[in-house]
């Protein structure tokens, strides 16, 4: 089974805060949604489209509308490199849930983001990949910076408590001292710990995409041990809503 969170941000369209609200699924071919308990603290948030019911867990053969439309249509001329800026094989394209975990099903200035819950990987390190938000508020040296980076360059993560819109804010600097963007926020307060509690982390450039929109411009590499007891995405935001009523989506 392939599973992601779904955050959504409140607030101002710009800084607002994330959290999470709810699950999306895909098992022996079928979606699944339900919401988690942060769709009802998460202050503003309304259901999504055809979506309302905050106890119910849909089910479909097709990908819900509300995240369909985060993917670009493979009938585009770019789709091809589309895939290769999230480091996909285009001749090999994966179930779409699998590039939303990537991509996060960004669109600009857009309230609702995807994204995997990390897992210790096969030597029980911390891996994941994800990509360079806050890009588009760094400025042209930054932006210069950034045409100029190389696969594999490493990076630097820097806690930026007195951020204003974000105190468990992860800024992402080069090592010669540029300011690049942020690790994504709800990353932010899981890579805290990591920064406090392993005996080493890392962060390298996976990828440029300097034909991409600035949300997938940079994709990064992040690598480090898995602390005894860290338990990613545990909040209660995090927990389902209590299920009962079943809903099947016809395509």
């Amino acid at each position: 089974m392939s599973a992601l969170f779904v955050a959504w941000r409140g607030g101002d369209p710009q800084n607002g805060v994330w959290g999470p609200v709810g699950r999306l699924e895909f098992d022996s071919g079928v979606y699944r949604f339900f919401y988690t308990r942060g769709a009802r603290t998460l202050a503003g948030f309304r259901p999504f489209p055809q979506m309302d019911n905050l106890n119910a867990v849909y089910e479909s053969e097709d990908l819900f509308p509300v995240f369909a439309n985060r993917l670009l249509s493979s009938s585009r001329p770019e789709f091809d490199a589309y895939l290769c800026w999230g480091g996909f094989d285009p001749d090999n394209p994966p179930e779409p849930i699998s590039i939303l975990s990537v991509t996060q099903g960004i669109r600009q200035t857009d309230s609702i983001e995807v994204f995997p819950c990390p897992a210790p990987d096969i030597d029980g390190c911390y891996i994941n990949k994800f990509f360079l938000h806050g890009v588009r508020w760094v400025g042209q040296v930054a932006l210069d910076r950034i045409a100029r980076l190389k696969p594999n360059e490493s990076l630097n993560l820097v806690p930026d408590p007195h951020n204003e819109f974000d105190p468990q804010a992860v800024a992402v600097w080069t090592a010669d001292g540029m300011r690049l963007g942020y690790v994504p926020r709800y990353l932010a307060g899981d890579i805290g710990r990591l920064l406090s509690d392993c005996s080493y982390i890392e962060l390298f450039v996976e990828r440029v995409n300097q034909d991409a929109p600035l949300q997938q411009r940079v994709l990064c590499r992040l690598h480090a041990c898995w602390p005894e007891g860290f338990l990613p995405c545990s909040d209660e935001a995090y927990s389902p809503i209590p299920h009962i009523v079943p809903v099947h989506c016809e395509a």
